[in-house]
């Protein structure tokens, strides 16, 4: 309980957990603590987007894998999201220079796990993030609007400071602060990582022909140029998500020129196979880096989210891989509570530790291979990854290996991410 002028005590034998930062990953972590242990745990989650008119806009789209919407099932969110999520029927993967005529086709992926459950959905940021807030908010998780400037250890507990000068006495703190976090940063927590010479540009272009939930990834020697399908709308009918890496150095010279210019540059890589294409949203950049926090905890607090791990978006596995963390977090949370143990203490973060160090560095140096290797236009190496890629879309075995990959299904899931409850 937040006391104005002090420290709030627990509410009866309830545990006290404060989630830092009120994106998808903690917000989802929060829902599934609050649904599994109900009354025994209080769950605030700290955001100043929480007070803004504008809260929850997030004009991103996300590929959420098959393990992330079976979590989004099991905690009740999916079906706020499923009418307006659009199933990826199929992956295409070329790879070519940007002036080639001809795009050649080197592997293509089937888009279902299993009967009737597409590999991945195709969700926008906005509606996802709002049906998370809804739904944490409904199962009883406080929304803070202010954020959390600073987080003390005390004898016991962390004592969490608001702006306003008010104070939460918590047994947990969870640190979903983003990659710059403040609260790591105090925490002493180190991070390993580099800038990437590229940045990432994200849009919504309409097009007038169906993409019949066809994903393309476009490999040029700048980076991937990804189009990812959304539902029909938009002035011409269609829809479909970019993600674009390119230089850094080139993205002033492409971006700056207007909105004409910038559509030029988009069709030039988007082609013409979903015919005219229109800009439904402005081009956004942004930086692209890899890193990951040396450690996922400290006495009280624990990482999550980008505050723990950032990747490059090449396979589009940031939002599951954060999804993935909050699955392992609210599990070894949950198991550690009723077993009568303090969450604050050294069992949660070993279990949480040991759950996730090893498969978040694979799924970083995953793609950082992957953007190493397809990002220059050498010529023996654009002759040896398209004989692999070759061989690959020959060897069905294989391709259903990479299938279940991207679906997020392969090695351990989380409870949750098997759709089953904590």
């Amino acid at each position: 309980m937040v006391q104005g002028d002090g420290v709030s005590g627990r509410r009866g034998a309830a545990r006290e957990i404060v989630v830092a930062g009120g994106g998808l990953p903690g917000l989802a972590l929060a829902l599934a603590l609050r649904q599994a242990l109900g009354e025994a745990v209080r769950v605030t989650v700290c955001d100043p987007a929480f007070a803004r008119t504008d809260a929850g806009r997030d004009l991103r789209a996300y590929a959420v894998a098959a393990a992330a919407r079976r979590m989004l099932a099991r905690l009740g969110v999916w079906d706020a999201v499923a009418g307006s999520a659009q199933p990826i029927t199929e992956m295409v993967i070329t790879d070519s220079r940007l002036a080639d005529p001809v795009r050649p086709t080197f592997l293509t992926f089937a888009g279902e796990v299993a009967e009737g459950e597409p590999f991945a959905h195709m969700v926008e940021g906005d509606g996802l993030l709002a049906a998370l807030r809804d739904a944490a908010e409904a199962a009883g998780v406080v929304l803070e609007g202010r954020p959390v400037t600073a987080a003390v250890p005390e004898t016991g507990a962390m004592s969490v400071r608001l702006p306003d000068g008010r104070r939460i006495r918590a047994d947990l703190v969870v640190a979903a602060d983003g990659a710059r976090s403040r609260l790591r940063e105090a925490a002493g927590i180190g991070w390993v990582g580099w800038s990437y010479p590229q940045a990432g540009i994200v849009a919504t272009v309409a097009h007038e022909r169906d993409h019949e939930g066809r994903a393309i990834e476009h490999f040029l020697p700048s980076g991937p140029f990804a189009v990812l399908p959304l539902p029909p709308g938009g002035p011409l009918g269609h829809r479909s998500s970019i993600v674009w890496t390119e230089r850094q150095d080139e993205v002033a010279a492409l971006l700056g020129g207007g909105p004409d210019e910038a559509l030029v540059e988009v069709e030039r890589r988007f082609g013409l196979s979903l015919g005219r294409i229109a800009l439904e949203s402005p081009l956004k950049a942004y930086p692209l880096a890899f890193g990951i926090a040396r450690r996922f905890g400290a006495k009280r607090l624990l990482l999550l989210g980008d505050a723990a791990h950032v990747i490059h978006p090449i396979a589009g596995q940031g939002l599951n891989l954060g999804l993935r963390s909050a699955a392992a977090l609210a599990e070894a949370l949950t198991d550690t509570m009723r077993l009568g143990l303090d969450p604050g203490g050294p069992e949660a973060l070993e279990t949480y530790e040991r759950s996730r160090r090893f498969d978040t560095l694979a799924m970083g140096a995953a793609t950082d291979g992957l953007n190493r290797l397809f990002s220059t236009d050498a010529l023996p190496v654009r002759l040896a990854r398209d004989l692999g890629l070759g061989l690959v879309d020959r060897l069905p075995g294989l391709k259903r290996m990479f299938i279940r990959e991207a679906a997020g299904l392969r090695g351990r899931q989380p409870r949750l991410m098997r759709g089953e409850a904590l």
